[in-house]
């Protein structure tokens, strides 16, 4: 028997269910789930996604029996239908989707209203009594086959209904006429003529043949292809093609489309969520070309059609355990379901759902702890607008826009009005900091390096410039456009829909009544709000960092009690100890506040960088003899010694491992004129001196060079000041009642024998330290150990395990160096 490719599903049969979502594809397995329990979905079929896996791997051909299946299950869906497709009497028309196991919105093909000709298009206008939804149909069957499938572009077709809008007077494609529409469908055909070489086919067998090409051959595109890479989408035989029936939403008042989620995906909120459009085909809500209303309003419009949605949510609710993304029609007063598939969500409304759904009963505590992305858990950290920043520009008239709140965040930068350009002024001002001394970078970049990309609407080819920016700004488009979905999906702070907005990509300028702004002017968007700032606007902490900094009161954050509830549940059921990379006492308060257990790692040269200190440090470096440089680190230990008991005040008795100095030394020197210029007029010396210094430690290879352990070796006087910086510190925080646990690490050791050395000082000026305080190594109990960074550590570990009393694991350098 031959291996089944295609599979059927209607209400009472379908050959599929919920748990074949690698076979086929996240929407018709839905599809054929929902058809099982009751859901009222058009009939139809699913070609599986191994067909896809086929077709890439012999020349893109398929399976020898799959045209025949394809016919077997297409003469069902005639019978079911009661309805042939291409018939000039009552004809059968089909869309033709893509859907691979993981949902990527917007990526792949689509194709709607398949099986229309000059035939079918009569019998089409004779059922229906409706002859401008019929042309209707057809144009946009012509605009999307010549699109999806022929290369067709897709402005053409736009320029040609925008023209023939001007022609009759009229602002929106609804209030075209038959007559009109007609008149269009004939202007596009020429389009497509003109660009293919051929006729619009009039076959509805080569017409869903073609169809299904495209959507297989969607799948690599290189929007396709960018989406699974940005989102780590891995091991996927391809996407499915569904076939099914098409209702429609265009035919009249008692029509319309929408599509909805079972709660908010952006806060999460336990509230009916979405928008539709009434009179009205699904591709107008997400392509963001209408703006439609919020679902809310359906209540009072189709009252009967929305109790039937509500009941339709918490039947899904139940049965997936998790909130639902749903499309649906209604055709005539008839509701349909078109597709259901697990809601993507911002961190906030996967947080809150997770700890929602875990109260009410729905999901168990470790389901709900592994609903929440750990990777994303770092978004609720987000920034936010400055209130007072806000109201200062509202109260300005700097408030120019508003749309919708489609992507939470507040977001700061440049205007840019083009994917590519985006990236390229990311890049650009990623360049140019790396030229700058590291203390300096941060602030290059947030100067000239973060962007808001502006666009009458995204599509899927801007998916590398939304990936870079710092927020994603649209005039049209609602809650489930383009734009909307991937931000979310990608934690960027997104507006959409602000209608007020005047685009003009050629002058690169955003009008707002009789403001303008160009390229390059600094802009303010607020993803909670969804206003629009003419002016850059202070970027503040998450709500739940305004806790954890005591300048919000927890009970005033709702989603800080939920954060701290579900970070108790994971802690209650995680065997591993976490802690933190900190340098600063106010780092160290923030990651213990977050649930740190100690420092893995304080990294001692970002201590020197601020104000007087890398002054003083740089006259170590310029020291022509031992006592000179003495007499610097004297100036420094002061410093550290403030540093390390402001953090182990805040570790109150949690572990802190504390490398020693680690770069090259060149690093604190500038490398250009006018930097070395500024650092020898600090130092009272000639420009010569510096840029001889530089040159002097200059290394060929600074991953291997003059750094780490061998800098203690070579200037015993460095560890010494460091080693007494971090005891003193430990004694007198010792002294007012808090534990103190120092955990020194010797850096970039290879050989047993440097490790041996350095911890010889190490004790011997710790001892000292000790003895001079009154007390003892049982009152600061300090260890010493080394990480593993270089391939030389690694083979000769044993050998260090004989001195080392503690390991840590450098995987960059090791992996840089291996």
């Amino acid at each position: 028997m031959a291996e089944q490719n295609v599979y059927f599903f209607s209400p009472g049969d379908s050959d599929g269910d919920a748990g074949m979502k690698e076979i086929l594809g996240g929407k018709g397995a839905n599809l054929a789930e929902m058809s099982k329990i009751g859901i009222p979905v058009p009939p139809g079929f699913t070609i599986a996604t191994k067909v896809c896996d086929y077709y890439y791997k012999h020349d893109e051909s398929y399976p020898p029996n799959l045209w025949k299946e394809v016919e077997e299950k297409l003469a069902k869906l005639e019978k079911v239908m009661g309805k042939k497709l291409g018939d000039a009497e009552d004809p059968l028309l089909v869309s033709v989707r893509s859907g691979a196991a993981v949902s990527m919105p917007g990526m792949m093909d689509t194709v709607l209203n398949l099986g229309l000709n000059e035939k079918s298009i009569k019998g089409l206008i004779e059922k229906s009594g409706n002859e401008r939804f019929a042309w209707d149909a057809y144009r946009r069957f012509i605009n999307m086959f010549g699109d999806v499938v022929m290369g067709v572009p897709h402005e053409k077709f736009e320029e040609a209904i925008q023209q023939k809008k001007d022609e009759v007077g009229v602002e929106i494609d609804n209030e075209l006429s038959a007559e009109d529409l007609k008149d269009l469908v004939s202007r596009y055909k020429q389009i497509y003529e003109s660009h293919t070489g051929e006729d619009f086919p009039a076959d509805p067998m080569d017409q869903l043949r073609k169809s299904i090409d495209a959507v297989f051959g969607s799948w690599n595109t290189p929007r396709a292809v960018k989406y699974r890479e940005l989102n780590d989408i891995k091991g996927l035989l391809g996407t499915a093609v569904n076939v099914q029936a098409m209702v429609f939403g265009n035919m009249g008042d008692n029509c319309g489309t929408g599509v909805a989620f079972t709660r908010n995906p952006s806060n999460g909120e336990n509230k009916f969520y979405g928008e539709y459009l009434v009179n009205a085909q699904g591709e107008d809500v997400v392509a963001g070309i209408r703006t439609p209303h919020p679902i809310s309003d359906l209540e009072k419009e189709m009252p009967k059609i929305f109790g039937q949605l509500m009941e339709i949510r918490e039947t899904l609710e139940k049965h997936y355990k998790d909130m639902q993304d749903v499309e649906f029609t209604i055709q005539d007063g008839k509701l349909w379901m078109l597709q259901t598939r697990g809601g993507k969500r911002t961190i906030f409304g996967a947080l809150r759902m997770a700890v929602e759904m875990e109260e009410e009963g729905l999901i168990d505590r470790e389901t709900a702890i592994m609903r929440v992305p750990a990777d994303q858990l770092n978004q609720l950290f987000a920034p936010i607008l400055d209130h007072n920043d806000v109201a200062k520009a509202e109260t300005e008239g700097d408030d120019i826009a508003e749309g919708l709140p489609a992507s939470p965040g507040g977001a700061t930068g440049r205007l840019i009005f083009n994917s590519e350009r985006a990236e390229e002024v990311v890049t650009k001002a990623k360049e140019e900091a790396e030229k700058l001394p590291k203390h300096d970078r941060a602030d290059y970049i947030a100067k000239n390096g973060k962007v808001i990309l502006c666009r009458i609407e995204t599509t899927p080819e801007d998916i590398g410039g939304m990936a870079v920016a710092e927020g994603i700004l649209t005039a049209r488009g609602g809650m489930t456009s383009h734009a909307a979905v991937v931000a979310r999906g990608m934690g960027v702070p997104c507006v959409a829909g602000a209608g007020a907005l005047n685009i003009d990509y050629s002058e690169k300028t955003l009008r707002v009544g009789n403001k303008s702004y160009k390229e390059g002017d600094m802009i303010s968007i607020d993803g909670f709000t969804g206003k629009v700032y003419g002016r850059p606007i202070t970027v503040k902490p998450s709500e739940i960092l305004q806790v954890l900094n005591k300048e919000m009161a927890a009970g005033d954050s709702l989603l800080f009690s939920q954060y701290q509830k579900f970070m108790g549940w994971a802690d209650a059921i995680r065997v591993m100890g976490v802690r933190t990379n900190a340098d600063t006492p106010k780092d160290t308060t923030v990651a213990v506040n977050f649930g740190a257990q100690g420092i893995g790692l304080c990294r001692t040269e970002h201590m020197f960088f601020e104000g007087d200190r890398i002054v003083a440090f740089r006259k170590m470096i310029l020291a022509k003899d031992e006592d000179a440089r003495r007499e610097a680190l004297s100036k420094i230990l002061p410093f550290q010694r403030d540093d390390f008991e402001g953090i182990f005040r805040a570790l109150s008795g949690k572990p802190a491992t504390i490398r020693f100095l680690d770069p090259p030394l060149h690093e604190f020197l500038p490398h250009d004129a006018e930097g070395q210029k500024q650092v020898a007029e600090q130092l009272g010396v000639e420009p010569s001196v510096i840029r001889d210094k530089v040159h002097s430690l200059a290394e060929s290879n600074p991953m291997l060079g003059h750094r780490g352990c061998r800098l203690g070796i070579t200037y015993p006087e460095i560890s010494e000041m460091q080693t007494r910086a971090i005891i003193e510190a430990a004694v007198i925080v010792r002294k007012e009642g808090i534990e103190v646990h120092p955990e020194i690490m010797i850096p970039l050791v290879g050989e047993v024998k440097e490790l041996s050395l350095q911890k010889k000082l190490v004790i011997n000026t710790a001892e000292l330290v000790l003895t001079e305080a009154g007390m003892t190594k049982d009152e600061i109990p300090y260890i010493i150990g080394t990480m593993i960074e270089i391939p030389r550590a690694a083979v000769t570990a044993d050998e260090i395990a004989e001195e080392a009393e503690f390991f840590s694991f450098g995987t960059n350098d090791l992996t840089q160096m291996g």
